[in-house]
């Protein structure tokens, strides 16, 4: 699972870092973001790399209401290809999430103490997510995006049993083409990151509390 990430890095160097040729965000520094809120994510069209905003939390254009979203932050890997919530999506809806760590908790007895993990190289990267958009009764579109799960690297396996996919600096290009359709050359990128790379520091667990709707 991945409940909550950090992007704090100075938007020039989001743009330089992604290649951003259009910003369509209004992007905020933020130590604690959850679900349901609105997050920056690059997708690509007609070829340009765009930074928009989509509400974490992804809502399938064939759902009757927005409810489902509370439930559909995350997205494991091993099914988005078949499950009905995110095949659509997979196939020509991928995006990027921006981040500069993430957290997770370590259940100990009773309490549970979170660790933020980040790169060695203290760069921000790219979180592998889908987005949809979905058409209220009162016909407002929504936009919204998932963050993609699989299996936990070595660095993580102690803490929890899933970790968001971080997709490679030279496949993100790949994963964002909405033309890319080599369907197993895709499920290839989402494995877990080399733990070599990556570096893990305990948290203040009040940085943590849950911002209110």
């Amino acid at each position: 699972m991945c409940g909550r990430f950090v992007l704090v890095t100075d938007l020039t160097k989001i743009m330089e870092e992604f290649a951003i040729g259009k910003m369509a965000s209004d992007f905020q520094p933020n130590w604690n973001i959850s679900p349901r809120q609105y997050i920056p994510a690059v997708v690509q069209r007609n070829g340009q790399n765009i930074l928009e905003s989509f509400l974490w939390g992804l809502i399938p254009s064939w759902a009757k209401d927005s409810s489902i979203g509370n439930k559909m932050f995350n997205a494991r890997a091993e099914t988005i290809a078949e499950k009905p919530s995110f095949k659509n999506a997979f196939q020509k809806r991928r995006c990027l999430i921006p981040a500069d760590g993430f957290y997770e908790w370590q259940k100990l007895g009773k309490m549970k103490k979170p660790f933020r993990f980040s790169l060695k190289s203290e760069k921000p990267f790219g979180l592998a997510g889908l987005y949809e958009t979905w058409i209220s009764p009162e016909k407002k579109q929504i936009n919204t995006c998932t963050i993609i799960t699989t299996e936990p690297n070595e660095l993580m396996q102690s803490i929890h049993n899933r970790m968001p996919v971080i997709v490679k600096k030279e496949l993100e290009g790949f994963w964002i083409d909405p033309d890319s359709n080599n369907k197993e050359g895709l499920l290839a990128i989402l494995k877990p990151y080399s733990s070599e790379e990556m570096t893990i520091s305990p948290v203040d667990p009040n940085l943590l509390i849950k911002p209110k709707a």
